[in-house]
């Protein structure tokens, strides 16, 4: 009975023993899933800032970009209301050329006219003279 009783009691310490060894063994994998979980955080968090200030470099970019178009198309604006107001300066300086020419034509047509006459009258009057003398 001794030997069966001894048997028994290492038995038992053997699944005693067991049962702790087991226990710290998970206690050692719980541990190293805790150490893992804590890289791929840290990682994750290192991935997340990286990603985070890309966005925020593009974005940064993206509104620069935004603004000189925007400052492009104020400028353009201007460019277009100014080529307009030459144009229609131009129009009217070419309407009064229009005007002045016509007013020309007319000066030069009572203009002709008068030198005819008065080269009738002064052919009329050498004939005139030349006859009375």
């Amino acid at each position: 009975m001794k030997k069966a009783t001894k048997k028994v009691k290492t038995a038992a310490k053997k699944v005693t023993t067991a049962k702790v060894v087991g226990a710290k063994a998970k206690k050692d994998e719980v541990a190293e899933l805790k150490r893992e979980m804590a890289r791929l955080k840290r990682e994750s968090n290192a991935k997340i800032k990286a990603l985070e200030s890309k966005v925020k470099e593009i974005t940064e970019k993206f509104e620069k970009k935004e603004e000189e178009l925007q400052a492009s198309k104020k400028l353009l604006e201007l460019k277009e209301i100014e080529m307009n107001k030459l144009r229609d300066e131009v129009e009217y300086k070419n309407k009064q050329l229009a005007s002045k020419d016509l007013e020309m034509e007319s000066y030069k047509k009572v203009t002709e006219e008068k030198i005819f006459q008065l080269e009738a009258k002064v052919k009329e009057l050498e004939e005139k003279t030349g006859a009375s003398i």
